[in-house]
C-alpha cells in the first residue's frame, strides 16, 4: 500500500508511503488518497485526520517515473491525468472533518497542492516549500484554485512565476502555514491542534468548515443567507442545545469525553 492509515481516538493518520521516492505522486497514490477521502462521510466516527509523509519529505511533487512517462500523452490523456489529480484534491478540501498538514523535510509542486487543501498546517522550521513547477517548463494549475485560496493572488504572481523556494516562516507569512516549530515539536503541536478540535462539537466544526467553503464561493447576499441559515441550524441542533445549555449550566459539553 502507497497510503497507511492508522485510525486512533477518532483520528485518522494518514501516511503517504513512498519514502524511496520522497512521497512523490503517482497514479496509483493518487487513486488511493482519493479514494480515503471519499471513504470519509459527515456524521461518521473520525473527529479529524492528519496527513504526513514517510521519511525525510512530506511530498516532494510528481514522481519522476510517472511524469516520464506522460511525456507520452496525448492531449485527451493528460486531461484525464489532471483530471483524477483534481477530484483527489477536491475529495480532500471537502472531507466533512478538519484535516491537519504535518509537513516537515519538503512540500514542493503537487506536495503543496496537499497542504494547501489542509484546514491546519504544522510545518517544521527547517521545511522548504516550492512552486516548482515552472522549473520543469510546466504550470501549477491543478493546484492553482487551492493554492491561491490561501496565498493570495501578490504572492502567486511572484512564487509561481519564479519557481523559487521558500522557507517554512515566510509560507507561514502568506497564510499557507498555520504553524512552525522546531522538527522535534512537530507531534506535539499537531496534537495541540488535536486537543482543540476534540474540544468543540464535532457537527460544529464540520458546520463551520462547510460554512467557509460556502461564504468564500458566494456573493455578498448569498453569503449572509447561508450565514443566517447555518446559525439558526446549528442552535436548534441536538449539539446546539448541548453546547449552550452546557455553557450556561457551567458543565462540560457532552461530546468532551472524560478522563
Amino acid at each position: 500500500m502507497l497510503l497507511h492509515v492508522e485510525v486512533q481516538n477518532a483520528v485518522a493518520k494518514v501516511t503517504l508511503n513512498r519514502p524511496d521516492v520522497r512521497n512523490a505522486f503517482n497514479d496509483a497514490l493518487i487513486q488511493e488518497l482519493t479514494a480515503w477521502a471519499e471513504s470519509v462521510h459527515p456524521g461518521g466516527p473520525l473527529r479529524a485526520a492528519v496527513l504526513s509523509g514517510a521519511g525525510k519529505v512530506f511530498c516532494a511533487g510528481a514522481d519522476l517515473t510517472w511524469m516520464a512517462k506522460t511525456i507520452t500523452y496525448s492531449h485527451e490523456e493528460n486531461i484525464r491525468d489532471a483530471r483524477a489529480l483534481a477530484r483527489m484534491l477536491e475529495a480532500l478540501n471537502r472531507l466533512p472533518i478538519p484535516l491537519i498538514a504535518r509537513v516537515h523535510g519538503a512540500a514542493l509542486g503537487g506536495g503543496i497542492g496537499l497542504a494547501a487543501v489542509c484546514d491546519i498546517v504544522v510545518a517544521a522550521e527547517d521545511a522548504i516549500f516550492g512552486f516548482t513547477e515552472v522549473k520543469l517548463g510546466i504550470v501549477p494549475a491543478v493546484i492553482s484554485p487551492f493554492a491561491i485560496a490561501k496565498i493570495g493572488e501578490s504572492a502567486a504572481r511572484e512564487l509561481f512565476l519564479t519557481g523559487a523556494r521558500f522557507t517554512a516562516a515566510r509560507a507561514r507569512e502568506i497564510g499557507l502555514v498555520h504553524t512552525v516549530v522546531d522538527a522535534a515539536d512537530l507531534d506535539r503541536a499537531v496534537s495541540k491542534h488535536l486537543n482543540d478540535l476534540a474540544s468543540s462539537g464535532p457537527r460544529a466544526v464540520a458546520a463551520a468548515k462547510a460554512l467557509i467553503a460556502s461564504v468564500v464561493s458566494s456573493d455578498a447576499d448569498s453569503a449572509a443567507e447561508h450565514s443566517i441559515e447555518a446559525i439558526a441550524r446549528q442552535r436548534v441542533s441536538a449539539e446546539g442545545q448541548e453546547g449552550m445549555r452546557a455553557f450556561l449550566e457551567k458543565r462540560t459539553p457532552a461530546w468532551i469525553t472524560q478522563p
